[in-house]
């Protein structure tokens, strides 16, 4: 897990903490944490091989078969997979992808780099959403809160991320940029709270970032001349502004948008099932690489990597912990959160 120094610390959710509910962080022991916390390299590696082989498949779809309806088909894959890149670059912002720092972080920024995000950056924006869960310092309630808003809303929001309106939105965010709770009009400015050790980093890694999207283009031209650059800028950034922006935005409105009550870490946040139908299995494809889906699981024990959060969801299930808890078919959950009107949450 990250470091204790102040600023760094992931604290616990302790919202309502007489209810059943509020206890789930407190359900296992160490014993049963410890097999649920252990890292696997390989495991890593493979989550990680699996997605460039999709890339490489993708691209290759598309160079082989140029000018054919085959390119919309690489395009989509290439933007799911790059999503698929942002989830590994999360588990390197909870430190989960190695053991060992210097390789979690090196790999976690190269992810998060070739997406034109900023992973050190990310890890402490991220830990204010933990520690801050709809809470007025929650940086990333203006993505999620408020649902449903009315049918039109979301779509129209869908609308401008996949026509690139919206990805500069995404990348300020990706680079700390103050973010404007709704509810308060307070201004929230993530790398403010945080470690001078966590600064640093993020600030060299936004360094890394620009000076990788600055010289890719170069040598995408050099190595393949004009039509080099031509595949570069349709193979990789076309789909980075456009088909990635609206599985973000949807997201993280699956994961934490229309819930029914905001004062147990049960119900704030949502687990989507995968599974069971054929609309289950779309949103497995498309928005949930990596378990991903089991984003409740996530916030109560943000120290469990992707691959043991199957496991971590069945051992609530026999400890009778879900019971209350938001966990739905992810095909409901697209019509709550598309629902024409809004649901009153519960404080």
């Amino acid at each position: 897990m990250a470091a204790e120094r102040k600023g760094e610390e992931f604290r616990e959710d302790l919202r309502a903490p007489g209810a059943r509910n509020a206890q789930a962080r407190r359900l296992l022991s160490a014993e049963d944490l410890a097999p649920l916390t252990r890292l696997s390299t390989p495991r890593s590696l493979l989550a990680i091989g699996q997605t460039l082989a999709v890339i490489a498949a993708a691209i290759a779809l598309a160079v082989l078969t140029w000018p054919s309806p085959w390119v919309v088909l690489s395009l989509l894959a290439i933007g799911i997979s790059q999503h698929a890149f942002f989830i590994l670059a999360h588990e390197a912002a909870h430190y989960r992808l190695f053991a060992n720092r210097a390789a979690n972080d090196l790999v976690g920024s190269a992810l998060g780099m070739a997406g034109g995000i900023s992973m050190c950056t990310y890890r402490v924006t991220h830990r204010l959403h933990h520690n801050n869960l709809y809470g007025s310092e929650d940086p990333d309630t203006a993505i999620h809160g408020g649902y449903p808003r009315g049918e039109a809303y979301l779509w129209k929001k869908l609308a401008r991320d996949i026509a690139g309106l919206n990805a500069w939105k995404t990348f300020a965010y990706f680079f700390g940029a103050p973010a404007i709770n709704a509810e308060t009009d307070h201004a929230i400015r993530p790398l403010d709270d945080t470690s001078p050790e966590l600064r640093a980093a993020a600030r060299r890694d936004r360094l890394w970032v620009v000076a990788f999207h600055v010289a890719a283009p170069l040598v995408a031209l050099a190595v393949g001349g004009p039509r080099g650059l031509a595949w570069y800028a349709g193979l990789w950034l076309l789909p980075l502004v456009t088909v990635l922006q609206p599985i973000l935005r949807l997201r993280a409105v699956f994961e934490h948008g229309a819930v029914h009550d905001l004062g147990s870490p049960l119900t704030a946040a949502r687990t989507n099932r995968t599974w069971g139908s054929p609309g289950n299995w779309a949103a497995r494809l498309v928005l949930f690489p990596h378990h991903v889906n089991y984003h409740l699981e996530h916030h109560l024990y943000p120290a469990v990597p992707h691959y043991h959060l199957p496991a971590l969801h069945r051992v609530l299930l026999a400890k009778g912990a879900l019971g209350d808890a938001e966990v739905r078919d992810a095909a409901d959950t697209w019509r709550l959160v598309f629902a024409p009107r809004r649901v009153a949450a519960h404080a």
